[in-house]
């Protein structure tokens, strides 16, 4: 919990009026993004992102398993969120249990549009093997490390960029079987086909302060909001999922809107998310 005084609060309201943040931003700028990938070497994929001091860690892991019976031409994802108790003294007990719930359950829906993965930003048919028999199971676990706001925002950033490091190994299918066979698989140790990320979205989330509201807030302005909404929008500027956090209502006016700043906020949040895998990659070829 942020302890702040009168003025200070105040301070942050009035500055976020004036389209002046305490850190010298504007009300739609984010802070630089750092991305570091393959920062753990027994995953199939993994990344670390640094926002401000808000440091998150992704990690994929690819299973064999069988596909959903109402999407037998779809695989699996599953994802688990933990918030370091180092990363935050709200984080211990159950209040780290009751957050890392929450931001599970929001990725969810910003990421695969819902459990059942209708609408998913995230194509789930590139994981298919053979349609009602064999899919792969990706569970991505995040790692809350360092808090400063924007949690939700970072995670989905680090998960775009675990995806990016993923390899999937080749599957060889046995060639005669019948349809009510079980037919054989082969799992490659050898060949990969690397996860396509070109339709992951990013997520914006929009935080209300006062009357205005904002991107990338800190743990300082998030505890002076009232409300929040998470969008997540991919390269092509379509909504994939929309959550909302804060019990102040909003109306569905300012809904719209929310929207239609997120779509164009994506787009250089996606630019700068993109040349900061491809640089990580690019570290990790010439180490």
């Amino acid at each position: 919990m942020v302890g702040l005084s009168l003025g200070e609060k105040n301070f942050i309201k009035g500055g976020i009026a004036q389209d002046m943040r305490t850190d010298g931003r504007k009300r739609l700028a984010y802070r630089p993004i750092h991305v570091e990938t393959g920062v753990i070497p027994q995953a199939s994929g993994s990344a670390r992102v640094t926002i401000g001091a808000t440091i998150v860690i992704a990690s994929v892991k690819a299973e064999l398993g069988k596909p959903h019976p109402s999407h037998p031409d779809k695989g699996k994802i599953s994802i688990f969120i933990d918030c370091s108790s180092i990363a935050e003294p709200t984080f211990e007990g159950r209040g780290s249990e009751e957050l890392a719930s929450e931001l599970s359950s929001a990725l969810l829906l910003c990421l695969l549009g819902g459990q059942n993965g209708a609408g998913a930003g995230i194509d789930l048919s590139f994981l298919s093997i053979i349609e009602g028999k064999f899919c792969w199971d990706l569970y991505i676990d995040g790692l809350v490390l360092s808090s400063d706001g924007n949690m939700l925002d970072a995670l989905g950033a680090a998960v775009k960029a675990a995806l990016s490091n993923t390899a999937i190994p080749k599957v060889q299918v046995s060639a005669e079987a019948s349809s009510d066979d079980q037919p054989e698989v082969d799992v490659s140790d050898e060949e990969f086909l690397q996860f396509d990320t070109t339709g992951v979205p990013v997520i914006i989330t929009l935080t209300k302060v006062g009357r205005p509201y904002i991107v990338d807030a800190t743990l300082e302005e998030e505890s002076q909001m009232s409300s929040a909404v998470s969008i997540s929008v991919n390269r092509h500027g379509r909504m994939c999922g929309l959550t909302k956090r804060g019990g102040a209502g909003l109306c569905p006016s300012t809904i719209m809107d929310m929207i239609s700043v997120a779509k164009h906020v994506s787009e250089q949040l996606m630019n700068d998310l993109d040349s900061a895998i491809a640089a990580a990659e690019a570290c990790d070829e010439d180490s």
